[in-house]
């Protein structure tokens, strides 16, 4: 349902240009519509924008009439724009007490190679369902295609990526724009934030504008509401589509055996062995239909759901045992599973039935293309606990998961209380994910990058109840980490806020750590595990020693980088750990501002050290299981 007040627009205001009004408009009717954050990236052609949000980001009583509240960031980077609005999104939507729906967040560019910049940020946000709103400033039609600088064809740049994407003409003063420009705001915000859709994402404005691009002396127009549509659609309740969270499970339940024709037939039959799989976003209604239906759970640290009694920590390793793994003949699919190909082949057994809960978008996460039924509710019988497993399946799961996690335990032990060298790296990969786990508090948030970090924090993380996680596993990608984490950092001040990252990762996007004396204070902890390149490969298939001819060059890629002159010259406080004893001291003192703990770690031998593991639990799992 939409409802659309009749409000007169006013008058052009005296003394000023057409841009600046449809600008200064354009920013009222966001901040009406619920946006809060905006970020800029410095331009000429996007100077309408710019100076009206410079306007409404001004202290209370000391704005123009007419200028809403805004808080503004502003990064000389584009793509560091992009996945800051990112972090700043996918903060919102955990201010509170509960998960809710993620906030659109905007970000200004100017035109040419600027908009290009966004499109790591537009994918990542396209495919984990965060609302962004992209306003980047053209030149009128009449330059395009003219050879004017800094002028290409920006209008459908971003594919299929967005939402919605509107290429809107120069503004040149007529009685309507207001109206127009207010109409093409809700159209936005509802796009942006599934409003009608249940499918958030980015949404694209590609906003012409015509010299004079600077304000002269007349005031804001009138906050009018003509045009401005407040859209009432599938709504967005607490945990919603930008969380990934199941609708159906915030319903009273029903009577006993009311609606069970609801349920597909293939999900009827009680005491299958079935596990729940929750991957990224997946919220904390998956574990409560593990618990409910006695269910192991296998959780991905970003799912929202890695704590209490039924997730496992071990469970990749758990998998490959026939007793467990093999015994399986039903999932039941949560959020979107990325980290482990032990769960992908599970997921594409052709001897388990395949669930898939996927109440928003029109796609659903089936990479095996097995599911067997995809879901927008949950079925009454799930939701009451009425699907349980066999009698001692959990029990089973759980004891073989305490004794595996006590074999990884002793071979990380071992590995740091083993001999050491000067020179050479002290701290693997698992133990210092394990470090983060331990001091992580569930009052923190812990943003946590791609490749290692995530799959070693995936193994060695045992929370009763865990730390806010989020991750950009969209596309997985590396991109923009630093600049997501850090607008986590300011979108939650109340929070601390650390991130794990890799080397790579972190250098990726160094320029993340940049930022002006005039912007906000970032308080974030980043933990960098530097194994001097790309340690994920060595597990992998190119890292299989008969193929080590062109490892290093191609895969292992490694750098060099002084981390600690770059700290120096962002002025980033920097601490270097070279081994286990000074590992949770740096850890513990993360201290207000931006500040980076450097731990060494080492990558020779990392693929030993999985096979090491995987053999570990293998006998513990034996021991343990009659």
């Amino acid at each position: 349902m939409a409802h659309v007040t009749t409000t007169p627009d006013p008058a052009q205001p005296s003394g000023q240009a057409p841009s600046v009004t449809a600008a200064r408009v354009l920013v009222q009717a966001l901040a009406t519509l619920g946006v809060q954050d905006v970020v800029l990236a410095p331009g000429s052609r996007s100077a309408p924008l710019a100076y009206a949000l410079a306007e409404a980001s001004r202290p209370d009583g000391s704005r123009a009439e007419g200028a809403p509240a805004l808080r503004l960031h502003v990064r000389v980077d584009e793509r560091s724009a992009g996945f800051l609005a990112l972090g700043l999104a996918r903060a919102s939507a955990h201010v509170g007490d509960a998960p809710g729906a993620a906030r659109p967040v905007a970000v200004v560019t100017t035109s040419g190679t600027a908009v290009a910049n966004l499109h790591p940020a537009v994918l990542e946000a396209h495919h984990s369902g965060i609302p962004l709103l992209l306003l980047t400033a053209d030149r009128p039609h009449e330059l395009r295609g003219t050879g004017a600088n800094q002028t290409t064809d920006q209008p459908g740049l971003f594919g299929t990526s967005v939402r919605l994407a509107v290429d809107v003409p120069a503004p040149v003063g007529l009685p309507d724009e207001a109206r127009d420009v207010r109409r093409l705001a809700a159209r936005a915000v509802a796009a942006a934030t599934g409003a009608r859709t249940g499918d958030p994402g980015p949404v694209h404005l590609n906003l012409a504008f015509r010299e004079p691009l600077v304000p002269g002396d007349g005031p804001w127009p009138p906050a009018g509401t003509a045009g401005l549509s407040h859209v009432h659609g599938r709504g967005l309740p607490p945990g919603g589509p930008a969380t990934g969270a199941l609708p159906a499970l915030l319903e009273p339940p029903r009577a006993t055996g009311a609606d069970d024709s609801t349920a597909p037939t293939r999900t009827r039959r009680r005491g299958v062995p079935t596990v729940l799989v929750a991957g990224d976003g997946a919220s904390p209604w998956a574990r409560r239909l593990a618990e409910v239906n006695g269910w192991p759970l296998l959780a991905e640290p970003s799912s929202g759901v890695r704590g209490g009694t039924h997730a496992l920590a071990a469970y990749r390793l758990l998998l490959a045992d026939e007793r467990l793994g093999g015994a399986v003949r039903r999932v039941v699919v949560a959020g979107r599973p990325t980290l482990s190909r032990p769960v992908q082949r599970l997921l594409g057994r052709p001897d388990v039935e395949v669930v898939v809960l996927a109440p928003r978008g029109g796609d659903w996460p089936d990479a095996a293309r097995n599911a067997a039924e995809v879901l927008l509710d949950v079925p009454p019988r799930m939701r009451q606990g009425r699907m349980g497993a066999p009698d001692g399946w959990l029990e089973t799961w759980q004891a073989a998961d305490a004794a595996a996690s006590t074999a990884i335990d002793d071979v990380l032990d071992a590995g740091e209380h083993g001999p050491r060298s000067r020179s050479g790296p002290r701290v693997t990969g698992p133990a210092l994910a394990r470090a983060v786990a331990r001091v992580s508090l569930p009052t923190d948030a812990l943003v946590v990058g791609s490749s290692n970090p995530v799959r070693d924090l995936d193994l060695t993380a045992r929370w009763a109840t865990p730390p806010l996680v989020l991750a950009n596993r969209g596309l997985a990608g590396i991109d923009g980490t630093v600049s997501t984490a850090a607008g986590v950092a300011l979108g939650l001040p109340h929070r601390r806020v650390r991130a794990l990252l890799g080397d790579l990762t972190f250098l990726h996007d160094v320029g993340g750590l940049l930022r002006g004396p005039l912007e906000r204070a970032v308080d974030l902890q980043l933990v960098v595990a530097n194994d001097d390149g790309g340690s994920i490969f060595s597990t992998l298939e190119p890292g299989e020693p008969s193929r080590s001819d062109h490892f290093e060059r191609v895969f292992g890629t490694p750098h060099g980088v002084d981390l600690a002159a770059l700290c120096a010259a962002y002025g980033v406080r920097h601490t270097r750990v070279g081994d286990v004893d000074g590992l949770l001291p740096a850890l513990t003192a993360t201290g207000p501002g931006l500040s980076l703990v450097e731990v060494r770690v080492d990558r020779a031998g990392r693929r030993e050290l999985g096979e090491r593991l995987q053999a570990a639990v293998a006998v513990a799992v034996d021991e343990a299981l009659p």
